[in-house]
């Protein structure tokens, strides 16, 4: 049985556990009119986390909007099988 992940525990997790960080994160997330209707930003990108909502200087972002996060070169959340070629479709 696979394990489920929420994007808003991986990114807490970035930001509170000691040797991670969360300006070290990249995540991809749905937006419409986007080229792919996706956009990428990093964690210093972001300014709060709430519960739903993730807060940058532009938008709220809602959670269930993130397709992938990767940190340091590891995958820590993928949300379905859209998510796998981001890193390369959208460098």
């Amino acid at each position: 049985m696979r394990r489920v992940v929420y994007p808003r525990k991986v990114l807490n997790r970035l930001r509170w556990t000691e040797g991670e960080s969360l300006d070290d994160a990249v995540i991809w997330y749905t937006h419409r009119g986007a080229p792919g209707d996706v956009l990428k930003i990093t964690g210093r990108d972001i300014k709060a986390l709430g519960r739903g909502f993730f807060d940058t200087e532009e938008a709220s972002i809602p959670y269930h909007r993130i397709l992938r996060i990767d940190s340091k070169g590891r995958t820590l959340f993928e949300k379905d099988d859209r998510a796998k070629g981001l890193a390369w479709r959208f460098p």
